[in-house]
């Protein structure tokens, strides 16, 4: 039920293949492009691999190429710009790894290119499964000696041509450009190293998810863009001017939007691929006897390569790419940690102690007064001076034409009884009703708000208010 719910067009393969070809986003380009070739499932298959083949010398007949190669693929790239970088060492490693696992093939240096772009995108480790799976999945025969997969599929672009662009097919057949001589980097490289670098990633998307279909649609579709109409074939009267033209494709044919648009309505399909491919290979076979190397079967897209490798369920499961070693704190003894909880619960935040406002403003409350000192007999009135104090200002109202201060007027004194300071005292009055206040005892406090009341006399009260 799984397997024919993936091979449904309706199921949830269509939503995933509209997404390659609207495009992978960048932050996950990667991981798709690992999950959709195959090379997730292979690494949980054979892990410590690329390990064990890593620890290995390899052969040194192998090891002078791939250095001499190593400067030149993307030489402006921040990973490959070095030489010795990280970048060169990861290539180096990947390719010297595949050249221990696959000895009867060997190195091709159409391999560097398409090992860097995955290296821009995943680890080394990544990278080489995902080389693997390219090699012997999408593109099998295509590095291995003679070349012979690369010319057989070089016939089945020109069968193709004669439908996509019968104008261009005659012109090719008629100056008898065989299509070896400008399809070969094309396919080998998967136009790595041919088109910008943001068409690049979108043609892979959808070669990793549908199959070696989309690098047959992208060179047809070149060579109809370039030769597909009577304008240009007047410019190439013969096969130096033909290699030229397509040697130098023009960038408005290159450009993301256009080419992936072009791509999409070329009506070549994987089974158009598979009747060519069985076709030309019987016409090899005719003419130039069996194939030295046979290639292992070629999978059509992600979802074939799936069906003929089931995984597992762990096998698809995804891995942290970056750990982190968090250390974990030591356990204190008991009396430790009752310690410190009591020193937590010691250390609270003081209150805020609150001064009071010397120039309240009238609506707020009267502060409470100051703690006079330790005297048992009642505080003295306002209206009683003292003996040390200085003398009373004079009464004089103050003029109306004053101004008022800046500051906030003090607040309104309280109310007194006015028959206390009206009613004077006289001599006859006993000495249990008025007592003086001894002498010999330091001057009580004065708050900030009875030094402003006395300041100010009845009249000049009346006056400020």
């Amino acid at each position: 039920m799984v397997c024919q719910n993936i091979l449904c067009e309706k199921g949830p393969w269509k939503t995933v293949r509209l997404r390659c070809q609207k495009g992978i986003p960048p932050a996950l380009r990667g991981r798709a492009w690992l999950y959709l070739s195959g090379g997730k499932v292979k690494r949980e298959q054979n892990q410590g691999k690329f390990q064990e083949l890593d620890s290995q010398p390899g052969d040194p007949k192998w090891l002078d190429v791939i250095e001499k190669d190593l400067h030149r693929q993307f030489p402006f790239h921040e990973m490959f710009v070095s030489r010795g970088g990280h970048g060169q060492q990861d290539l180096f490693r990947v390719l010297k790894a595949y050249t221990l696992y696959r000895p009867e093939e060997g190195y091709c240096q159409a391999q560097a290119p398409i090992a860097a772009v995955l290296l821009m995108h995943m680890p080394a480790e990544d990278a080489f499964w995902g080389l693997v799976q390219i090699c012997e999945k999408y593109l099998p025969g295509y590095y291995s000696p003679g070349l012979e997969a690369i010319q057989l599929d070089g016939e089945i672009l020109f069968a193709l041509l004669r439908r996509v662009s019968p104008l261009a097919f005659r012109h090719l057949e008629k100056h008898k450009i065989d299509p070896i001589l400008y399809m070969t980097e094309w396919f080998m490289c998967a136009f790595s190293r041919t088109l910008p670098w943001a068409s690049v990633l979108r043609v892979w998307d959808m070669f990793l998810c549908d199959g070696v279909k989309i690098i047959f649609r992208v060179g047809l579709v070149l060579l109809k863009c370039m030769l597909g109409t009577r304008e240009k074939l007047k410019a190439c009267q013969g096969q130096y001017e033909t290699m030229e033209l397509l040697r130098a494709i023009e960038p408005r044919y290159m450009q993301e939007g256009y080419l992936v648009r072009e791509i999409l309505e070329v009506p070549v399909t994987a089974r158009d691929v598979e009747r060519e491919h069985h076709a030309q290979l019987k016409r090899w076979k005719k003419n130039r006897g069996e194939l030295n190397f046979k290639p292992p079967p070629r999978m059509h897209g992600a979802r074939l390569i799936m069906l003929s490798e089931p995984p597992r369920r762990q096998d698809l499961q995804q891995n942290p790419t970056i750990v982190l070693e968090v250390p974990q704190p030591t356990l204190k003894k008991g009396k430790e940690e009752k310690k410190s909880k009591k020193k937590k619960s010691v250390k609270k935040s003081q209150p805020v102690v609150e001064i009071p406002n010397p120039y309240p403003l009238p609506n707020d409350p009267p502060p409470p007064p100051s703690d006079p000192l330790p005297n048992n007999n009642p505080p003295p009135l306002a209206s009683d001076p003292l003996p040390n104090d200085p003398p009373p200002p004079s009464s004089d109202p103050l003029p109306n034409n004053l101004p008022l201060p800046p500051s906030d007027p003090p607040a309104p004194p309280p109310v007194r009884d006015e028959t206390a300071e009206t009613v004077p005292q006289t001599e006859s009055d006993s000495p249990h009703q008025q007592q003086a206040p001894p002498t010999d005892l330091p001057p009580a406090k004065e708050s900030p708000l009875q030094r402003s009341t006395q300041s100010l006399s009845s009249t000049e009260q009346d006056t400020y208010l």
